[in-house]
């Protein structure tokens, strides 16, 4: 059996959320449209300031946009001139009102999409894939991840013949929807044509309700029993 779904909509609505939220039974097909454009005008603007994912949310009137950037400053700009601009920009293109706020990725090194950037950026720059390939690997398993794959698929190094080149570090379970995975795939566009990266990272574990799983921010681990009437794994219940 082929590997083939997509890690994050196989997850979606059990550990993976939407990146738009909205529902327009009529609209439906422009409002995704505008949801592409929008996304695709934000990328190419702000090409360096590692965007990760943009969150959409719609009400009748309005536009709600959750940018995610492990630079928010550039993107932010001096006294929010820049937000301004984007802001007024973005409802020339949609004729809406629209809200832009700017979050930080605290850990760039355990963002799927981030470090496929940076991997697709250093081979325009004609950097050596395989080495790239294994310091992003090396930065991921540093910073606190369970498992990382890396892909890379094309003319590498330049050579007449396309090629693929895989490597990985730990854990990757794809079958398993608890399994906090996240995915990326970022064209790089090279000299000597596109090269595909695609990049898995996988966290740790969701149980549902019952969260036992590693903090991969304070690397400390943490233990939630939010079932009423359940105990809690590892303890016994006293004899009367």
């Amino acid at each position: 059996m082929g590997q083939k779904v997509h890690p994050i909509g196989f997850r979606l609505g059990i550990t993976k959320g939407w990146e738009a939220n909205w529902f327009n039974g009529t609209d439906f097909k422009d409002n995704l449209l505008e949801d592409i454009k929008i996304r695709e005008y934000i990328r190419k603007r702000y090409p360096k300031t590692g965007i990760s994912r943009i969150f959409i949310e719609r009400t009748i009137k309005t536009l709600e946009l959750v940018i995610y950037s492990s630079r928010p400053g550039m993107i932010i700009g001096e006294k929010g001139k820049e937000v301004e601009s984007l802001r007024n920009e973005l409802k020339k293109l949609t004729g809406k009102e629209i809200q832009i706020y700017v979050e930080e990725v605290k850990s760039p090194q355990l963002d799927a999409h981030i470090v496929a950037q940076e991997i697709a950026r250093q081979l325009e720059a004609r950097a050596s894939f395989r080495k790239v390939m294994k310091k992003a690997i090396s930065d991921a398993m540093k910073a606190g991840a369970k498992g990382i794959k890396v892909s890379c698929a094309g003319r590498l190094g330049g050579v007449e013949m396309a090629r693929k080149e895989e490597y990985k570090e730990g854990r990757i379970p794809l079958s398993t929807i608890r399994a906090d995975i996240d995915y990326a795939f970022v064209p790089s566009f090279t000299i000597y044509g596109v090269i595909g990266v695609k990049v898995w990272i996988f966290k740790g574990e969701k149980y549902g309700k019952v969260d036992i799983f590693e903090d991969i921010s304070t690397g400390e681990r943490r233990r939630q029993d939010r079932r009423p009437g359940r105990r809690r794994r590892g303890f016994r219940r006293k004899k009367r």
